[in-house]
């Protein structure tokens, strides 16, 4: 079987960002990514199967769940 390499996460500056997941409500889908407060453009970053998804987006990102916003 086959497995995914892991790859590092980017270096990123958590600042003036703001955590988003994005849902659909026809699919269900769910996209993890962050909000720019200066721009206001989303960046997508991960595709959301679970809830170890959504804890490896926090921890890989420095984000707390308490900052998490939901979009639909």
């Amino acid at each position: 079987m086959f497995r995914r390499k892991k790859l590092a996460p980017p270096d990123f500056d958590p600042t003036g960002k703001t955590p988003v997941i994005r849902a659909s409500i026809c699919t269900g889908e769910k996209v993890a990514g962050y909000r720019d407060a200066a721009t206001g453009r989303f960046v997508e970053v991960m595709l959301i199967r679970g809830d170890a998804d959504l804890r490896q987006f926090l921890a890989d990102y420095g984000f707390r769940e308490e900052e998490l916003r939901r979009e639909w």
